[in-house]
């Protein structure tokens, strides 16, 4: 009798280095015949990019970041790492253009709504296989105030992004108030366990949670991306310091006049 509680995390093997145009559906159908109801495919938005053609020179990468920025939120004491928020809201070094695991020569901008390109593989796996499936297109993000990298959820479909407990109660009776797990996170997490980074498996399949596989038209993974105006730390430090320091310089000025 299998556990209702165990959650199995497969690869997905045999994807070829993916060229632009091809066509993910028919590839991953392919890779993944044994794909079942309530299924949720973790893809790598690398391979999503290619199969785009969100292509750019290695030489333009100062460019692309740039064409993908819309703001600057903090850059380090020696200006190497800029941290932006991107065309997508996204919060991130360089807005999400990578040279990892891309062609000799290129970078990838991440695609161009990954949102839509979830849906779009969701939409074709579940006419080509009959399975029921979800889809998360996942990069790789830092995180404030901790070391390290996790792959997070940047695109959904046919996913549930939050498993919200609001108004809940837990195990002594108290009501839960604001615990709000983002599971698109946590699934995307789980999944690079298994996908790892050099491995070229770009695509796993988390089975045990079909609670979470829903309609297409679920909200997707740009609902995750908090609002500015609940934004408690929309800059960094020294951004926060010359903007302070600005504001200040403006007031002396005009309580000069």
């Amino acid at each position: 009798m299998p556990d209702p509680a165990a959650l199995t995390i497969l690869p997905v093997l045999g994807i070829p280095e993916i060229q632009p145009g091809d066509d993910l559906v028919a590839l991953l159908a392919s890779a993944a015949p044994e794909l079942q109801d309530g299924d949720i495919l973790v893809v790598t938005s690398k391979i999503v990019s290619k199969a785009e053609g969100r292509i750019a020179a290695a030489d333009d990468r100062t460019a692309a970041i740039e064409s993908e920025t819309v703001r600057v939120v903090a850059v380090s004491a020696d200006e190497r790492v800029r941290i932006v928020e991107s065309r997508l809201g996204i919060i991130a070094a360089a807005a999400g253009v990578d040279a990892s695991n891309t062609p000799e020569g290129t970078v990838l901008l991440l695609p161009e709504d990954p949102d839509a390109s979830a849906r779009a593989l969701a939409t074709g796996l579940r006419a080509t296989t009959g399975a029921t499936v979800g889809v998360i297109v996942s990069d790789t993000l830092g995180r404030a105030w901790r070391e390290g990298q996790t792959d997070s959820a940047i695109g959904a479909a046919g996913v549930h992004i939050f498993d919200d407990h609001r108004g809940r109660v837990d195990s002594a009776g108290r009501s839960l108030v604001v615990t709000l797990p983002c599971v698109a996170d946590e699934l995307a997490a789980a999944a690079d366990l298994v996908k790892r980074k050099t491995t070229g498996i770009p695509v796993a399949i988390v089975r045990g949670r079909p609670d979470l596989v829903g309609d297409l038209d679920l909200p997707g993974a740009h609902s995750i991306v908090r609002a500015a105006e609940r934004d408690l730390f929309g800059t960094g430090a020294r951004e926060s310091w010359e903007a302070g320091y600005a504001a200040g310089l403006a007031g002396r000025n005009l309580s000069d006049r």
